[in-house]
């Protein structure tokens, strides 16, 4: 159950202890499901309980893979039962940290915005562009909102529109355009008695509706299935007949970035890599009633870990490590061209 559904169809408090369950089976995936029920808990109005779920990640032994989002969550949630001062100090340190992941950055910006911290929001919104977009030739999905959250608030502040405020404009494919969407006397349309001006009010929900349900129904992404060195050993050691899937680490990871670029000539959008473990795929396995030396459970396993939030996109952003872990530069690595 998503965590935006309405309280009328989901209970909120119920979901979260069931993702709580959830989490205690699946350790790997805690994080994801541990964020997951404390924003069912901010929906049931129970902020002390997801912070407490927020601290409780916080101080986990084992390191989060987006501790950024964690805390930009966290001071959300705490500015929304009054504790602003705690709640500053922990953007300002997000701010300070410039995490490579937009979400954190969207987060303390629409949070400030919407604590009429406008300038603070804009300076914000602009830090993470200046951070994530510079010398990027076409910006990732996942920072369009970036973007267009800045657009948003230098409209709201009278200021005139720059480079990234065209970008936003080139990204947007609603038929509204973001200049009526982000203007800041729309509220008093929907006070008037001109129907021209509620129709157009109507006009501009329903576009922003639509961008709103296509962000929702993103599907998580076509993954491929990755193994690491000391784990596919320890795969074939124990289920020797997946050696014929996987002749040897070396051609793994090759099949995987061929597959991916098929996959992405090929016109399938957003693509990304699971990597697995031993003791995850057994579980699942176990779960599905299967033998793990059954190679038909493999893409059912990759499929399953994208489905709990484990993917990571790819190509990987310009700059950044590549997947197979070598601690080289994708560019330098499995991003050549052969």
């Amino acid at each position: 159950m998503r965590p935006d559904t309405s309280a009328e169809y989901v209970d909120h408090n119920a979901e979260a202890a069931r993702l709580e369950r959830t989490a205690g089976l699946y350790p790997e995936d805690a994080e994801h499901l541990l964020l997951q029920a404390a924003a069912h808990l901010e929906l049931a109005d129970d902020r002390p309980r997801a912070t407490a779920f927020y601290d409780r990640l916080l101080s986990s032994a084992t390191p989060l893979e987006n501790p950024f989002l964690v805390r930009a969550l966290k001071a959300a949630n705490l500015w929304e039962y009054g504790h602003e001062a705690e709640a500053k100090a922990i953007i300002e340190g997000v701010r300070a940290a410039s995490p490579r992941d937009p979400a954190p950055w969207v987060i303390v910006a629409e949070s400030l915005e919407s604590h009429d911290e406008l300038e603070a929001a804009q300076q914000t919104f602009t830090e993470a562009a200046t951070h994530l977009l510079t010398d990027v030739p076409e910006p990732p999905y996942a920072t369009h909102p970036v973007l267009f959250g800045r657009h948003r608030v230098r409209r709201m502040l009278g200021l005139p529109h720059d480079n990234w405020d065209a970008l936003a404009d080139t990204l947007h494919s609603s038929p509204v355009s973001l200049d009526e969407l982000h203007d800041p006397k729309r509220v008093w349309s929907l006070g008037s008695d001109n129907p021209a001006e509620l129709e157009a009010e109507i006009s501009r929900l329903r576009a922003e509706l639509g961008t709103y349900r296509e962000a929702l129904s993103r599907p998580f992404p076509v993954a491929v299935l990755h193994w690491p060195a000391s784990e596919l050993s320890e795969l074939l050691t124990a289920y020797p007949s997946l050696a014929e899937e996987y002749p040897s680490h070396e051609e793994h990871l090759a099949t995987i970035e061929a597959s991916l670029r098929e996959l992405a000539a090929s016109g399938t959008p957003n693509l990304g890599i699971v990597t697995g473990t031993v003791p995850s795929y057994e579980a699942f396995a176990a779960s599905e009633g299967a033998s793990p030396g059954d190679a038909s459970l493999l893409p059912q396993y990759a499929t399953t870990l994208a489905a709990r939030g484990r993917a990571e996109a790819w190509p990987p952003e310009r700059g950044a490590s590549c997947w197979c872990g070598s601690g080289r530069g994708y560019g330098e690595c499995h991003g050549t061209e052969s």
